[in-house]
């Protein structure tokens, strides 16, 4: 068999880097096609250098929504969530860095703690203080972030289908590779984006499972947003980040000293409840479990009254501990002035 020439190989190298060169142009081109579209459907914020997309709706106790990996806020918006809170609370949904229309800048490694300090510093700039924080999936971690490091921020958590300590996760390992630089800045832009049309529906369905893939989540989470080279990043770099925060987090859960509801479904095939929802339930004393029969990952599609009620909860719960804390510094301030008139009356009689 003859050895390849020199000047053949060169000849492939140069159709391989022009083949590279079209797939790249074509996935660019679908995904700028996508966000012409699937416009942002909120604003914008710009923070530490961060352009951030955020949606807001209601008036009154601040809500703060964090969706999970592979989302954007509008996912809120598809269940039903959004609407239920809307009516009684200020609700604001942000994309996360490099998810829906939020840029996520190559300076440094996002990882649930950097993106809880930036979702801080997002809320402070919209005068959002003290809110109720609602994380799913991935979106839990940044939550229970912010729990750790802003205690004194925070009025409460809701955590939705949770990933709160570390096992073996294959998927997190095989999804890497968009992650990695340089090989992973070719595959975004040539092979993931067509592999992940393949896949995406058969990843939407057990995430789904035992249910269908609700056409709520289809509409606001459109697949060609999902599937933009940029997204796939962020989808890729929150997966190997998502056991290492739960390594180093899992040791201080017994810490957190708000409110939390925890929320998972018995037949979540992407995270088992038992392993996590109820352990994380066991170490956190002012917490809720909702372990929900029929229920799978996504059961904020299901359960979205359920979710908003236990947000009131947490509300209720407040203004019953505020109350509670008024009518004693009232007694106390009444004890003390009694105290001071004694010596009063006393000189008086005298």
């Amino acid at each position: 068999m003859e050895n390849t020439s020199p000047d053949t190989r060169v000849k492939a190298g140069l159709l391989l880097a022009a083949a590279l060169s079209l797939t790249a142009l074509w996935v660019r081109r679908r995904a700028k096609k996508a966000e012409q579209k699937f416009p942002p459907a909120g604003k914008f914020v710009q923070i530490d250098g961060v352009r951030l997309h955020y949606i807001e709706h209601g008036t009154g106790p601040a809500v703060l929504l964090l969706h999970g990996n592979g989302a954007q806020a509008m996912d809120f918006v598809g269940c039903g969530l959004v609407e239920q809170l809307a009516s009684r609370y200020r609700v604001i949904a942000i994309d996360r860095p490099g998810f829906g229309y939020s840029a996520r800048p190559r300076d440094r490694l996002w990882t649930p703690k950097a993106q809880a300090t930036l979702m801080r510093r997002a809320c402070a700039e919209l005068g959002v203080q003290e809110p109720i924080v609602l994380g799913h999936s991935f979106g839990t971690q940044v939550a229970l972030a912010l729990a750790l490091e802003a205690p004194e921020w925070v009025r409460g958590l809701v955590l939705i289908s949770g990933y709160y300590f570390p096992t073996f996760r294959l998927d997190a390992w095989l999804f890497s590779p968009p992650a990695i630089p340089v090989i992973g800045d070719v595959m975004r832009y040539t092979v993931s984006p067509l592999l992940g049309k393949m896949l995406l529906p058969l990843m939407l369905r057990r995430i789904f499972s035992p249910k269908v893939v609700e056409p709520g989540f289809l509409q606001h989470v459109p697949p060609p947003l999902t599937l933009r080279p940029w997204q796939l990043k962020a989808s890729a770099e929150d997966g190997i980040f998502m056991i290492p925060a739960a390594i180093a987090m899992s040791r201080h859960y017994r810490e957190i000293s708000v409110p939390v509801e925890i929320f998972a479904g018995e037949d979540d095939k992407y995270v088992k409840a038992d392993q996590q929802a109820a352990r994380l339930h066991h170490q956190i004393e002012q917490s809720r479990l909702h372990l929900l029969p029929g229920e799978g990952h996504m059961l904020h599609y299901g359960k979205s009254r359920g979710i908003a009620g236990a947000v009131g909860a947490i509300v209720a719960t407040e203004e019953v501990v505020q109350s509670i804390a008024e009518k004693m510094q009232l007694i106390g301030e009444n004890r003390s002035e009694g105290e001071a008139a004694e010596p009063v009356a006393a000189r008086s009689a005298n």
